[in-house]
């Protein structure tokens, strides 16, 4: 007791940094200048590394957090303006040739837009987003024919009930509409989501004009590459799905293409460990 206050005449300060920068700090008071010895100072060094590591590690888990977000709410504000149009113009042309098959293609267009852009952070199951791919698919047929782009899906029983971030098969099947088709003939897109031990594996192929294989790597690594004078575009939607994939579902997930020029291409999603969901 010194002028009727307390006094501690000794204390240990260690910092807690998070990226080399102190946001915080924890005390230790003693009685005496006696008790604080090497010991001391080793464990307060040693809790401060502990609780360092551990705001880091909270750091590191709320960016990844926060760079999903702004990831999903980027690839929701990427309308394609090619297809927003054409497919305004296609609903236009139908509005003089056949208005019921306009009404249905507007109230479809709604629906798509509505569920592209609603701010939903939660993931989906593959037959919500089989749903909103077969929706995309309603416009294509519209603008070029029903015989243009033949669409198949097989899905192993239970896989429909898996979880996946939204936007993950559709963007997939937009690739192939918008690089893979040729000037003659039809399209065929098949979609395969089947288990492999304890992962799902959802692929789509189609038989359209396919890729070189500096191509592949170039859109895995999401460069911008052409093609025999045709954009293949910049690979940032494949690169965009392979990301938030491996976010959510973890090691062992991601995407894999396979293509042969003039024979087609196969975009391969896995999801590591999903297959328990699909019980």
């Amino acid at each position: 007791m010194e002028d009727g206050r307390n006094v501690m005449p000794a204390a240990i300060v260690v910092p807690l940094v998070v990226r080399d920068r102190a946001v915080g700090a924890i005390k230790f008071f003693y009685r005496r200048r006696n008790q604080v010895n090497h010991t001391q100072v080793t464990i307060a060094r040693g809790l401060g590394e502990v609780l360092s590591t551990q705001l880091s590690v909270h750091e590191l888990d709320r960016q990844a957090e926060l760079t999903a977000r702004a990831e999903l709410k980027a690839l929701q504000a990427q309308i394609n303006p090619h297809f927003l149009f054409n497919t305004i113009n296609t609903i236009a042309a139908f509005t003089r040739t056949d208005p019921d098959r306009a009404r249905f293609l507007l109230r479809e267009f709604a629906s798509f837009y509505r569920q592209t852009l609603e701010n939903s952070d939660a993931a989906i199951s593959i037959a919500r987003e089989l749903d909103q791919t077969r929706r995309y698919l309603t416009f294509e047929h519209a603008r070029f024919g029903e015989e243009r782009i033949v669409e198949r899906e097989v899905v192993e029983e239970g896989c429909e009930k898996v979880p996946i971030p939204p936007f993950v098969i559709q963007p997939v099947v937009e690739n192939a509409v918008r690089h893979a088709m040729r000037d003659e003939g039809a399209l065929h897109i098949d979609i395969h989501v089947v288990t492999d031990g304890l992962d799902v594996l959802v692929a789509v192929a189609d038989d359209g004009v396919g890729m070189s294989e500096s191509v592949v790597r170039s859109l895995l690594a999401g460069e911008p590459v052409e093609n025999a004078g045709t954009s293949q575009g910049t690979g940032r939607a494949l690169r965009n799905v392979a990301e938030r994939v491996q976010r959510y579902y973890g090691s062992g997930s991601g995407v894999d293409i396979v293509s042969r020029p003039e024979e087609g291409t196969c975009v391969t999603i896995r999801l590591a460990g999903a297959a328990h969901e699909s019980g």
